[in-house]
């Protein structure tokens, strides 16, 4: 590069640096989030175990309920319990997906079961995290009330918890109550030229 090219590269970073500072400045609230992680893509409950992992990278107690996936046996499952049982709670509520059970009672009796434990969870002044895990579509097949849940997030949950939400097809009054939404968007898939799931890579 030429010097007028690092020059003017330079002011550009200052200029940019200058205005995140001042924006930063007004930045000073903290809060514990309600946080959504929906749609058609890959990623969603990735994610959220990414942040399970900074979370106890950060020594921060958290709890995962995983709904409807059952006794699926994932990779990010036997990690944490194997490894770090003491620092996260891993629950499962769900016998499957509900395609696989064929029976709505015992789905929703599943979800209920979720859901009182996630509750107790959330409200357990010792734990900073709380993942629920594919959550959505429990609320999307109406095995939980969405209201109930959203009422119980707005005026229960301790105001430094965290929690989030995942799953596809997030309600819209989920998503009207959450403090973060990501939208995960498909753009390709294997599955649609026939590849099965990959371990390590879907579960």
């Amino acid at each position: 590069m030429s010097d007028d090219t690092d020059a003017r590269h330079a002011e550009k970073m200052r200029k940019i640096k200058a205005a995140r500072d001042k924006m930063m400045q007004t930045k000073t609230e903290e809060k514990g989030l309600i946080m959504v992680h929906t749609g058609p893509g890959k990623g969603k409950s990735s994610s959220g175990f990414g942040m399970i992992m900074r979370c106890i990278a950060h020594e921060m107690p958290c709890a995962v309920v995983q709904f409807i996936k059952g006794n699926w046996d994932t990779g990010e499952k036997t990690f944490l319990r194997e490894r770090f049982a003491d620092e996260c709670q891993f629950i499962v509520s769900g016998e499957g997906f509900t395609w696989e059970t064929q029976d709505r009672a015992r789905d929703v009796a599943a979800a209920e079961a979720g859901w009182a434990k996630a509750k107790e969870l959330i409200l357990n002044p010792d734990i900073q995290f709380v993942m629920l895990d594919e959550i959505n579509i429990a609320l999307r097949y109406d095995y939980l009330n969405i209201d109930e849940v959203v009422e119980f997030l707005l005026t229960q949950k301790p105001q430094m918890t965290h929690v989030l939400l995942t799953g596809r097809n997030a309600k819209p009054e989920l998503i009207e109550a959450a403090d973060l939404v990501t939208e995960m968007s498909l753009i390709k898939h294997p599955f649609r030229d026939g590849i099965k799931a990959q371990v390590g890579v879907e579960f």
